[in-house]
């Protein structure tokens, strides 16, 4: 009996022994058609990445990424995953099939099979890419040929140097009246108003060329148009209004059209409004409308900057008394205020064009500046 027993055992194992390396070469098979697609979406993902990032990283170290797994690795990860779970079961069910105390007989596995078997998954690294900036300093590099070394024979070196190096102050202001309010930067506005002022601020204009008028008035329309929403708000600030006043004014003087006109005398009326002790605003209201016309109208707004302290008033007020046919009480008006400010070369080119016999005491030569093209 036990003879008998014994060679039905062995019978019976060389019997499954063949079934064993059946299932063991079907779950290589079924890992080797999973993980084939995986490769290659792995490989084409990764060559469609370096295609469409060309550069992470500039000269200025602007690093751009997204803050996400991309999708394809996390992909790969779950059908390895899956792969090694079928293996692990199929191993689990060969070795439940195995009486209790019998070792499992298989004949050994060639280099192909062996090469098929799955090993252990790795563990896969999502990928950051895409849009999210971040930015970090750092110096700037060169990255081209360097001229000095010689590389480029018979070919002089450049040399640049660089002169008038200027900086424009930081000026942040109150978007609205009251406190906590953002803030808005004027720092190029305020830059171009000062460049501007002597060319545009009265009438007529009077500038070089042609071409620095044409650039003057064309960024008066872009910067007319930036500040002007926050201008119509009924909460605007002062420093807002101010502004807006002075950008409308100049594109008035340099004939714009009525739109800039009618702006900039609202926006300096609620500008004085607001802080009636301004010999700047009370001064801007009177110029503009003394030099539209309305001599009476203005008068008082200048007669206000002028006992505020502010110098130009009575210039305008001089121009005033020119237009309206007091040409004695012009001239001495401006004689008495170069006596008070002695070092003003402009109020001496202003008598001179009283006692010359014109009209407009703002027509002196005009300033060269360098206003840029472009906004």
């Amino acid at each position: 009996m036990k003879a008998i027993n014994h060679s039905s055992l062995s019978t019976d194992s060389s019997t499954k022994a063949p079934k064993f390396a059946t299932l063991t070469a079907l779950a290589a098979a079924c890992a080797m058609m999973l993980s084939a697609p995986v490769n290659a979406a792995e490989t084409d993902s990764t060559a469609s990445t370096v295609a469409a990032v060309p550069s992470a990283m500039d000269s200025s170290r602007r690093v751009i990424r997204l803050a996400k797994p991309n999708a394809n690795a996390t992909a790969s990860t779950a059908q390895t995953d899956v792969a090694a779970n079928m293996a692990t079961a199929n191993s689990t069910q060969q070795n439940n099939a195995l009486p209790t105390g019998t070792q499992q007989s298989q004949p050994p596995l060639n280099t192909a099979q062996s090469a098929a078997v799955p090993q252990a998954p790795a563990v896969a690294t999502p990928e950051l890419t895409g849009t999210t900036r971040v930015y970090e300093r750092g110096p700037m590099t060169a990255t081209g040929i360097d001229l000095r070394g010689g590389q480029l024979s018979n070919i002089p070196t450049p040399q640049v140097q660089l002169s008038s190096v200027s900086f424009v102050p930081t000026v942040l202001v109150p978007q609205q009246k009251g406190l906590g309010t953002d803030k808005l930067d004027v720092s190029l506005l305020d830059d171009f108003i000062e460049d501007v002022s002597p060319n545009a601020r009265h009438y007529p204009p009077n500038f070089p060329n042609r071409s620095q008028r044409h650039y003057t008035r064309e960024k008066i329309k872009v910067l007319t148009e930036w500040i002007e929403p926050y201008a119509q708000s009924p909460n605007a600030s002062y420093d807002v209004l101010l502004r807006a006043a002075k950008l409308n004014g100049m594109g008035r003087n340099l004939d714009l059209g009525s739109d800039y006109t009618v702006r900039g005398g609202k926006y300096v009326d609620r500008a004085i409004k607001i802080k009636s002790d301004s010999g700047e605003a009370n001064f801007l209201y009177g110029m503009m409308l003394s030099e539209g016309g309305g001599f009476k109208e203005g008068q008082k707004y200048l007669d206000r900057a002028v006992s505020l302290g502010y110098t130009e008033a009575e210039q305008s007020l001089a121009q005033s008394d020119l237009l309206s046919d007091r040409r004695d009480n012009a001239l001495e008006r401006l004689r008495r205020l170069e006596q008070q400010v002695p070092n003003n070369a402009v109020i001496r080119q202003q008598i001179k064009l009283v006692e010359d016999g014109k009209f407009y005491i703002w027509d002196i030569p005009a300033p060269d500046i360098d206003v840029k093209p472009g906004a």
